[in-house]
């Protein structure tokens, strides 16, 4: 079985939800790889329903793969449930367990009675040996695989349709801004946002982000490299104030986010150059972005030609340097903001 992305993860985690909300149970589910939310959204769906509430003392058992060991597991599984259907036999933090491996002789010949989940976050299986094998099997693997940087305004705008919502592209972005790459934050707060919206709401706007997350657009990095993608020196200057004024700035952090943008920005100046005639789609597929962003370097490679933006780009070193104390003078970490980027649009 190959590794699966991120699509495929989503589909299928999906899918074993749908089904655990119906009743329908698979005998084995080993849930690994490095993306905690997948683990999470499987194992907690099936401990939701496979088990009645009141039948959890007796034939619900969660242990750890620190206190544990595979014969005790095995032991736990192959007993029958008590005046129930079913039982569920969940280990988590499996990879702590020295002698996982041998979880495959239940693997084999998993009981129908028994619903066994195994999870592994942060690490996997030996997708040589019998373990993943016969998990893969008789009962469900998910693989989870971490959703890349460029990826996540796609999934964003895919885990809001899953919820019956429309999320506007900016809205998209302001909340990877504020909630990085952590998709079970960005899930908490859409949560939270959703509880404050108004009945029936179905768009999701920046505003919305705004007022229910608890955070200014204004005062992102995001907002600042848009302002300066567009060359709109007064908004950038202002956001560039705001953003440096702001608590917790540290001007390493953002150097590095705009340091992306505008090396995105020169390689798109370098296909091109060597790609005089490609065509949006290819574009976007080469800089590794969603199609619906590469307006924004369509628009700053309007302002900032190959030769200046290879001068920003040597900015940003310098920059990095003195954010991190190197020659900043009197300099704070705000005015060293305002002043690249006043630089920036020079």
């Amino acid at each position: 079985m190959a590794k699966q992305n991120y699509l495929d993860c989503d589909k299928l985690c999906r899918t074993l939800v749908s089904e655990a909300s119906k009743g329908i149970f698979r005998p084995v589910y080993l849930l690994m790889g490095d993306e905690p939310y997948y683990v999470d959204m499987v194992c907690d769906a099936v401990m939701a329903n496979c088990i009645p509430e009141e039948d959890r003392d007796f034939n619900q058992l969660v242990c750890y793969g620190s206190d544990t060991n595979a014969d005790k597991v095995i032991t736990a599984a192959r007993r029958y449930p008590m005046f129930s259907e079913r039982q569920l036999v969940v280990l988590k933090e499996a990879q702590m367990m020295k002698d996982v491996e041998n979880l495959h002789y239940y693997c084999e010949t998993p009981l129908d009675s028994t619903v066994l989940v195994i999870c592994m976050k942060g690490a996997r299986a030996d997708k040589r040996r019998a373990l993943y094998k016969s998990a893969s099997r008789f009962g469900a693997v998910v693989d989870s695989v971490p959703v890349r940087e460029y990826e996540m305004a796609g999934w964003l705008q895919s885990y809001f349709s899953s919820r019956g919502l429309r999320l506007a592209p900016d809205a998209a972005q302001l909340l990877i801004e504020f909630a990085g790459m952590e998709l079970s934050k960005i899930a908490i707060e859409t949560d939270k946002m959703l509880r404050n919206l108004p009945e029936g709401t179905v768009d999701v706007s920046a505003e919305d982000v705004e007022t229910n997350v608890g955070m200014s657009r204004k005062w992102t990095i995001f907002e600042l490299s848009d302002a300066l993608f567009h060359h709109d020196a007064a908004k950038a200057l202002r956001i560039a104030s705001l953003v440096g004024s702001s608590a917790g700035f540290a001007m390493p952090a953002a150097t590095g986010r705009l340091f992306a943008q505008f090396y995105n920005l020169l390689r798109y100046h370098a296909v091109k150059l060597k790609k005089p005639g490609i065509d949006s789609y290819n574009m976007a597929s080469e800089l590794g972005i969603s199609p619906y962003l590469l307006r924004n370097y369509e628009t700053a490679a309007r302002w900032y030609n190959l030769k200046k933006t290879m001068q920003i780009v040597a900015l940003f070193r310098e920059y990095d340097f003195k954010g991190k104390g190197g020659e900043q003078g009197e300099a704070s970490q705000g005015d060293l903001l305002v002043e690249l980027t006043a630089k920036i649009l020079a």
